[in-house]
């Protein structure tokens, strides 16, 4: 009988030991609830990622380091559609009509419109550029592109409002030595400031863009 009752007791500790304390309703309904992913959705991400690039580049990994840096000089946020083998930039009466005939708008890049901010004044081929977001898009032509930057924000690719258009620049086209796959914008140093560099196929051109902001 000692043996009986020893055994018993020592079974009644092992289960009271390895049960699990009774867990709230809500957590018990919360764990129950299926997680659905659909799919379909995760195929659908955009084929034309957004970037964005800063001067001076990768601001935000510098002010890690250095968080008393001035403010950047300027950012642009778009979107990157690719090539694919298509033809870019091409006349109505070319065969296939290319993605972006010229003469008609493009909104420099895809999806939404296009957005350059400017941290302090700056002067673009003459024209001077108060501190503030603008959305840009462009007019190709075979040997130039005009960069319009224009005030109406949070606009969906080309609905554009030309009433609000602030200022043309005209570029000049440079020829690639190479196929630019993906549509690419970049900021690079100058001597009188920095450069905005827009390419894609094999056409290049470049923005000088002019502030006065010693020791970068």
């Amino acid at each position: 009988m000692r043996l009986i009752k020893y055994f018993l007791i020592a079974a009644v500790f092992f289960i009271s030991c390895n049960s699990a304390p009774d867990a709230p309703a809500d957590d018990i309904i919360t764990m129950r609830i299926p997680v659905s992913v659909k799919d379909s959705l995760i195929l659908s991400i955009d084929k034309s990622p957004m970037d964005m690039i800063y001067f001076p580049e990768d601001y935000p990994k510098q002010k890690m380091i250095t968080p008393n840096m001035p403010d950047p000089v300027a950012r642009v946020i778009y979107s990157r559609p690719q090539k694919k083998g298509r033809v870019i930039f091409a006349d109505s009466s070319a065969a296939g009509n290319g993605v972006q005939q010229y003469g008609q708008e493009w909104r420099l890049g895809a999806n939404e419109a296009t957005e350059i901010e400017f941290y302090q004044p700056v002067t673009i081929t003459g024209k001077k550029i108060q501190p503030g977001r603008y959305i840009v898009y462009c007019v190709p032509y075979p040997d130039r592109w005009i960069i319009i930057l224009n005030s109406n924000l949070y606009s969906w690719g080309l609905h554009i409002d030309k009433s609000k258009d602030l200022v043309e620049i005209e570029l000049p086209i440079i020829k690639n030595d190479i196929e630019i796959e993906y549509f690419t914008m970049l900021f690079q140093y100058s001597t009188y400031g920095c450069e905005l560099v827009m390419a894609w196929s094999n056409a290049k051109v470049v923005m000088p863009i002019n502030f006065d902001r010693p020791g970068l």
